[in-house]
């Protein structure tokens, strides 16, 4: 099986919400939900992958060769790369009942560590989906980033500790799971959180606390001041408010904001190596990508995950041979070109 042949296989599988475009940007699915796209117009997705395109590469290969190396470091684990699923949730309501939130985390961790990287994996109203999530990481050796929704304070202080005795190496919360009205509708509501609140999820366990939804650099320091070891910049693919900046527009402020004190992450509108490429070079340390694990997941399985990955590894190798960069700290602002 090659990437292609997954495509193909996804477009029969994996309806009827998702149409596997040939560029997944928002714009045919704009307003689907239930399905992959992006809130009211859709704006908060189209506008993060549009403004990708936006940025160019400064192609320069006047330069003694070296081997080319995209390896790096999360929390103290080896990776082959700075690319990881970003997790997604209710996968039998976006898209079908193939697969089901644990089935689908399964093959995505899975996927992730055949391609030596790793997955963040969701959260759902019902306790065994991130229970199950959190043993198939422990089976897996912790390589997984589990991630709690903002529920009520007692319950998130439990599903922190359970991450930690499973061995992984983080935990996140989607704190942009707070506009997630449809969990209310369930009985499970979800909520902002304060600064002092979130200081105490960090304090209650020894892993690295992530906060994944930060969208300006004040937020970037609140986050900072209640102690998260990193942050993902990410507008919840666009799902949660309409009409909110391109991630990739508001990242360079926030990787200003931090200085170097936390680890930056990014999601929004990422598809492949160059994009990538472009997210390192403006200051972030890694990327998170999501609906394409969809389609690879559900053309796939596994295969199909670890399939996308080397493809994703493959383009950001040649980005950074065709730029100059040998290794990903020489990926910088120098290496790419913010087009009119």
């Amino acid at each position: 099986m090659n990437y292609q042949e997954v495509l193909t296989r996804a477009k029969d599988a994996i309806g009827p919400n998702c149409k596997v475009c040939p560029e997944c940007n928002g714009i045919a699915c704009r307003g689907k939900i239930p399905g992959p796209g992006g809130k009211g117009t859709g704006l908060g997705f189209i506008r993060s992958y549009q403004a990708l395109r936006n940025i160019g590469l400064n192609m320069d290969t006047i330069y003694e060769a070296r081997p080319i190396s995209t390896r790096t470091r999360l929390f103290g684990r080896e990776l082959s790369m700075p690319v990881f699923a970003a997790p997604i949730g209710a996968v039998g309501l976006h898209y079908n009942e193939t697969y089901n939130d644990l089935t689908y985390s399964d093959a995505v961790l899975r996927g992730c560590l055949a391609a030596g990287t790793a997955a963040f994996t969701g959260d759902g109203v019902k306790d065994d989906i991130f229970k199950g999530t959190i043993e198939a990481i422990k089976a897996l050796g912790g390589q997984g980033v589990p991630t709690i929704k903002p529920w009520s304070l007692a319950e998130v202080l439990i599903k922190a500790k359970m991450a930690e005795d499973a061995g992984t190496f983080a935990f996140a919360m989607d704190i942009d799971a707070a506009g997630l009205l449809v969990l209310a509708m369930q009985g499970k509501p979800v909520a902002p959180m304060p600064v002092e609140t979130l200081a105490k999820i960090a304090a209650s366990v020894k892993l690295p606390f992530l906060l994944k939804g930060i969208m300006t650099a004040d937020g970037a320091r609140k986050a900072l001041e209640a102690g998260a070891a990193g942050i993902v910049v990410s507008s919840h693919g666009g799902r949660v408010l309409d009409e909110t900046p391109a991630t990739v527009e508001v990242l360079p402020d926030i990787v200003k904001a931090v200085a170097g004190r936390m680890t930056v992450l990014v999601d929004g509108g990422f598809r492949t190596g160059l994009d990538v490429f472009k997210a390192l070079a403006l200051g972030a340390d890694g990327v998170l990508i999501g609906r394409p694990f969809a389609s690879m997941v559900y053309g796939g399985g596994e295969e199909g995950v670890a399939l996308y990955l080397n493809k994703v590894q493959a383009e950001l190798t040649e980005a950074m041979l065709m730029t100059g960069a040998v290794s990903l700290e020489d990926v910088d602002t120098s290496r790419i070109n913010l087009l009119t």
